[in-house]
C-alpha cells in the first residue's frame, strides 16, 4: 500500500522552481547597481537558470528511480538552500551567476521529483484532477514570485531576495526531512539510453513535450517582457508586480473551468483544444492593445489557458511509462525545458510580447490540432 503525500505539500514543491524564477526578476536592478553589469547582463541569469534546470531534470529524475524520491528530493532542497546562501554573500556578479546555476540545478528536483511521486500514488481521472489542482498552483507561482520580488528589493535589493529564499528553502527542507513519505514500490533496473531512444521516437511525447513548452513560452514572455512594456508607456517595476494581480485572477478562473469540464467527463483532447483557443483569442487582444496599459487584460486569457492545459497534458504524457517514471519524467522535462530555454531566448531577441504570443499561439493550434489525429 503506498502512503499517498500531501496534496498541499506537493502544490508547493511544484510552485516553489517558478517562486524561484520570477521572484528574482525585480531584483534585477538591484544587482545590476550592485555589481555594476548592465541591465541585460543581469538579466542573462535568465537563460543559465533554465539550462541549469534542465540539466537538474536529468540528474534528479534518474537518482528518483536509483535511490528512491525521499532522499532524492532532500537532497535537491539541500543544494539549492546553500546555493541561496552563496548567491546572498556574493561579492561579485560571477559568484552571483554561478550561484544561480547551482540553485537552479537544486530546485529542479521540486518539479521532476514531485511529478513522479504523484505518478506513482494516482491514476486515470484521479490524477488528471490532481494535476488541475497542481496547475493552479504553478500558474499562480510567478504572480506571487512576482509581487514577493517586488517588495523584498524595495525593502532591502537582492540580499533580501536571496535571503527569503533561503529561509524558505530551510522550511521546505525541514517539513520534507519530517512529513515527506517514500512512494516508490520497487526499484527498476536503470535503463536510461534505451528509455531516452524510445522516447525520442514516440509522437505523443514530442507533441506533449512542445505543448508544455509553447503555454511556459507564452506565460513566461509576459514577465520577460512586460517590464519594458511598462516602462514604454510610463508605468514602473513595482506597478508592473502589481500586475500579477489581474493575471491572478484569470488563474482562478481557468482552474475552475478545467476542474468542472473534467467533472463533466470533458476528454483531454476537447479540453487542450478550448486552451489553444484561449490563447489564440489572448494573443491577438494583446498584440491588438500593446500600446496601452489595457493589453494586460487580455493576458487573463493566455494565463487560463495555461491553467487549463499544463494539467491535462502533464497527467496524460508518460502514461506508457509507469515503470520508469523518475527518469521517463526526467527526459520529457529535459525536452520541455531546453525548449522553453530555447523559446525565451527567442522571445528576448523578438523583444515584443504581442508577436511572442501570436507565434505560441499558431504552433500551439497545429500541434494541438495534430494530436487530434492520432
Amino acid at each position: 500500500m503506498k502512503t499517498k503525500p500531501s496534496l498541499w505539500l506537493m502544490v508547493v514543491m511544484l510552485m516553489f522552481p517558478q517562486i524561484v524564477e520570477t521572484i528574482y526578476s525585480p531584483a534585477l536592478g538591484s544587482i545590476a547597481q550592485s555589481f555594476a553589469v548592465s541591465y541585460a547582463q543581469a538579466a542573462q541569469t535568465l537563460s543559465i537558470y533554465f539550462s541549469a534546470f534542465a540539466v537538474g531534470v536529468v540528474v534528479w529524475g534518474v537518482l528518483a528511480d536509483k535511490w528512491g524520491r525521499r532522499p532524492t528530493m532532500l537532497l535537491g532542497l539541500f543544494i539549492y538552500g546553500g546555493a541561496a546562501l552563496v548567491a546572498m554573500k556574493a561579492d561579485n556578479f560571477t559568484t552571483v551567476m554561478l550561484a544561480r546555476a547551482v540553485s537552479a540545478f537544486g530546485i529542479a528536483v521540486g518539479s521532476v521529483v514531485t511529478q513522479t511521486m504523484l505518478r506513482d500514488v494516482f491514476r486515470g481521472e484521479e490524477l488528471a484532477k490532481v494535476f488541475s489542482l497542481m496547475g493552479m498552483g504553478i500558474s499562480i507561482s510567478p504572480v506571487l514570485g512576482m509581487l514577493l520580488g517586488g517588495q523584498l528589493s524595495q525593502a532591502g535589493g537582492y540580499q533580501y531576495v536571496f535571503l527569503a529564499l533561503f529561509v524558505m528553502a530551510l522550511g521546505l527542507f525541514v517539513y520534507n526531512l519530517v512529513q515527506l513519505p517514500e512512494t516508490q514500490q520497487q526499484k527498476q533496473p536503470l535503463q536510461l539510453c534505451s528509455l531516452s531512444g524510445r522516447m525520442i521516437k514516440d509522437v505523443k511525447i514530442w507533441q506533449s513535450a512542445v505543448l508544455v513548452a509553447l503555454y511556459n513560452v507564452a506565460l513566461f514572455s509576459y514577465y520577460q517582457l512586460g517590464a519594458f512594456r511598462f516602462a514604454e508607456l510610463g508605468f514602473n517595476a513595482q506597478q508592473f508586480g502589481y500586475s500579477g494581480i489581474v493575471l491572478g485572477l484569470g488563474t482562478l478562473v481557468g482552474s475552475y473551468v478545467n476542474k468542472a469540464m473534467l467533472s463533466r467527463s470533458f476528454s483531454h483532447r476537447t479540453l487542450l483544444g478550448v486552451a489553444a483557443l484561449l490563447l489564440a483569442v489572448g494573443s491577438i487582444a494583446v498584440f491588438a492593445m500593446l500600446d496601452s496599459i489595457w493589453f494586460v487584460a487580455p493576458m487573463m486569457f493566455v494565463v487560463m489557458s495555461f491553467g487549463i492545459a499544463i494539467p491535462n497534458v502533464l497527467s496524460v504524457a508518460l502514461t506508457d511509462y509507469k515503470q520508469q517514471a523518475g527518469s521517463a519524467g526526467a527526459v520529457f522535462g529535459l525536452m520541455y525545458y531546453l525548449m522553453i530555454g530555447g523559446g525565451l531566448g527567442l522571445a528576448g531577441i523578438i523583444q515584443d510580447l504581442g508577436t511572442v504570443l501570436i507565434g505560441c499561439s499558431v504552433l500551439t493550434m497545429i500541434v494541438t490540432m495534430r494530436g487530434k489525429k492520432h
